[in-house]
């Protein structure tokens, strides 16, 4: 049983622990670029081909929390089942389509690849955890699907899961095969944010959080945020230093539009 090998005590201090990571890696990214992608930096380790390394770093989050959810007694209940498959659909996206997608021969830091492999580990246990095992022991989550806190996170989310995806698609399209050249987004999202596809990634689980009504949910976003956030920030500098006011003039905010 999940609860007996972590106790609520234990897990509620996993919680707080990585609460606290999430504000010390979002002022850490300010000084310290995430180096893959546009930001490539191989100072992170040894780089390994992008594709492969977006699936070994997100496939882990997709098997631990199939495994928590088929070992839960929980797992027919109507509100963990329908969260399960909702966090399910981005990281199948995320682990299995999305790398296949990638143009190119762009590569990814080993470093990097094993720091999110690490995460998306920790995360399938705080988010599978509190759905399948502490909430439904709780009776948290009956009736769950008359209240309003699902259907609102659903649809947050799947406005974030469509921006994500779209912003993608505009940003794979941007060169032709065989070009280097780097260019600016353009449409969808990309009309009010530098790093729209960001954006949608930061509304999915702020979706997801106010889904699941839950703790597990509010440090998820901290660290979608406490990662991107800071990352929208570096790709804002380098597209001011390579396009300069044919970027500026667009008068796009970094990740969230009109504020920030």
């Amino acid at each position: 049983m999940f609860s007996d090998i972590l106790t609520l005590d234990t897990y509620n201090t996993l919680l707080v622990v990585m609460a606290a990571i999430a504000l010390v890696v979002f002022v850490a990214l300010y000084f310290v670029e995430a180096g893959y992608g546009y930001l490539f930096n191989p100072k992170f380790g040894r780089p390994i081909p992008n594709k492969i390394a977006w699936v070994l770093m997100e496939c882990p989050v997709f098997f631990v929390m199939a495994a928590l959810w088929w070992l839960s007694p929980a797992k027919t209940e109507a509100a963990p089942l329908v969260l399960f498959i909702v966090f399910q659909a981005h990281y199948f996206q995320r682990s299995f389509i999305f790398p296949m997608l990638i143009r190119g021969r762009s590569k990814m830091p080993i470093g990097i690849m094993l720091m999110g492999a690490v995460f998306n580990t920790l995360n399938a246990i705080m988010q599978g955890g509190w759905i399948f095992y502490y909430g439904p022991a709780m009776g948290y989550y009956d009736g769950w699907m008359a209240k309003p806190y699902i259907y609102i996170g659903i649809a947050v989310f799947l406005f974030g899961f469509i921006t994500n995806l779209h912003s993608d698609y505009i940003i794979r399209h941007l060169r032709k095969e065989g070009d280097t050249k780097h260019y600016i987004p353009m449409g969808g999202m990309f009309r009010y944010v530098s790093s729209a596809n960001y954006f949608g990634e930061f509304m999915e689980w702020v979706g997801f959080a106010i889904a699941s009504w839950s703790w597990a949910g509010v440090v998820f976003a901290m660290w979608t945020f406490a990662n991107l956030g800071p990352r929208s920030a570096s790709l804002y500098k380098r597209y001011e230093r390579e396009f300069g006011e044919e970027f500026t003039s667009l008068g796009r905010k970094r990740i969230i539009p009109f504020i920030y």
